[in-house]
């Protein structure tokens, strides 16, 4: 239904036929539009956007993306009222993800349109520093004093509580606006009027640093299974809260970000749609011409065997389908370290204990490959059928150690263990394997 609907409000756009775009757009929630104006042309998206209503353009600016957020402001330069109601409905959090993608310039002009107290609020979230939990958070809270009975806390929501991201848990502080505790709004619902906030507290929560780096905010929320956590300095004066919502995000940017990584795309985190071809070309090329000049040991591996190919040619038929066997077990090795590192199943420390199940597993599998390498050679090459069984299951192992341990040794390096990318471990595996393969044929053949 999205699909056709995306197309149909596309092709009225190129007719102009408005009164029928209208209508169609009416069908449509604040989700499918956004995922129309997302996926349109920079002339489609602002077209779509100023047949929205007020109401509607708020929520639908919210859930663009923000290379989209910028071509909507940049289309509407010369209408600063509408820009201004954007920016000053925006939740604090989204818009200081939004400031924070533009260029200087354009942030603090745009940022003379908030009002002061949206302006000042984001200044204060901007000067934490860059990927810090501080830019995530909004202040946006709730928050009352022990003294406070469970009546007059609940007057004090209805009163300030429109504004707050969120109502899961209202948080308890003192007079210097130190966190003491956080309640779940069941504990306060539940509780009888006339007792006091005090009487539910235990003084036990959970809460974030503004300086920590985001990715600790993604493990906090993994550890503590929350949907929001509070904010505190280094003081433990309460600043904010960040919801799950915001983490997601970060989590699904990091993602992205050690898979480009691993696939020696580093730094490349815009859609390939987005992107020009200079820029993924520049992305790409250096780790390549690297690795060119890495393989060239493999030549050199293969040239100081030349009498071993000579006296066996059957040898260079194998020769892709093993090297390549260990560079696939590489990849997948590390593959599964590196995403259990990230995600913090494992630790540095635990690399000794997966080394042994490492090495077990590698066996395993390199012997069954090697049994599936040893039936093909009976048909083709029976003379050599040990010699690929041998190397098969060194390579296999080799190769899959190899992916294993890189990321622990990139992460004792105080480096991204995504960093030990596919392509360098199938570089160093394929000559290894190269190496492996025409030793053992040069001890058993001669």
């Amino acid at each position: 239904m999205l699909n056709f609907d995306v197309k149909t409000l596309y092709r009225y756009i190129r007719k102009k036929s408005w009164k029928e775009l209208r209508a169609a757009m009416q069908e449509l929630d604040h989700l499918q539009l956004a995922e129309a104006i997302d996926r349109g042309s920079e002339f489609e998206s602002i077209v779509l956007f100023r047949f929205l209503s007020r109401a509607q353009a708020k929520e639908v600016f919210q859930e663009l993306s923000h290379d989209k957020q910028e071509d909507i402001v940049q289309g509407l330069a010369e209408q600063a009222s509408q820009v201004a109601d954007l920016l000053n409905d925006m939740e604090p959090d989204d818009r200081t993800a939004f400031l924070e993608e533009l260029p200087g310039e354009v942030a603090q002009r745009l940022m003379q349109l908030l009002t002061p107290d949206n302006r000042a609020v984001a200044t204060r979230l901007l000067g934490y520093p860059e990927d810090s939990i501080g830019r995530l958070m909004t202040p946006e809270y709730v928050a009352v004093r022990p003294h406070f009975t469970v009546e007059e806390t609940l007057a004090h929501i209805r009163q300030y509580g429109h504004d707050s991201e969120t109502l899961n848990l209202i948080y308890v502080v003192d007079d210097k606006w130190q966190l003491l505790d956080g309640l779940r709004i069941r504990e306060v619902i539940l509780a009888s009027p006339e007792q006091r906030i005090s009487d539910l507290m235990d003084y036990k929560y959970d809460s974030l640093n503004a300086f920590d780096d985001q990715e600790a905010a993604v493990a906090a929320f993994k550890k503590y299974d929350r949907v929001v956590l509070p904010v505190v300095d280094t003081k433990g004066i309460l600043l904010g809260i960040v919801t799950v919502d915001d983490i997601l995000d970060i989590a699904e940017e990091e993602g992205t970000e050690d898979f480009q990584r691993f696939g020696a795309v580093q730094d490349a985190i815009i859609s390939p749609l987005q992107a020009t071809v200079s820029f993924l070309y520049r992305k790409r090329v250096l780790w390549l011409l690297a690795l060119v000049f890495v393989n060239v040991f493999s030549g050199a591996v293969i040239q100081n065997f030349e009498n071993v190919l000579a006296n066996a040619l059957s040898l260079v038929f194998f020769l892709p389908l093993l090297i390549d066997s260990g560079g696939n077990a590489g990849s997948q090795s590390a593959t599964l370290m590196i995403r259990a590192l990230a995600v913090g199943d494992v630790q540095l420390r635990d690399w000794t204990k997966l080394l042994g199940k490492e090495l077990i597993v590698s066996l395993l599998l390199g012997l069954t490959m090697a049994l599936g390498v040893s039936f093909i050679s009976a048909f083709r090459a029976p003379e050599i059928m040990l010699v690929l069984a041998i190397t098969m299951t060194a390579i296999v192992m080799v190769g899959s150690l190899l992916g294993m341990l890189l990321p622990f040794i990139f992460t004792k390096l105080k480096m991204d263990p995504a960093t030990a990318s596919a392509p360098l471990i199938t570089s160093l595996a394929d000559i290894l394997g190269v190496l492996i393969y025409f030793t053992v044929a040069s001890r058993l053949l001669g």
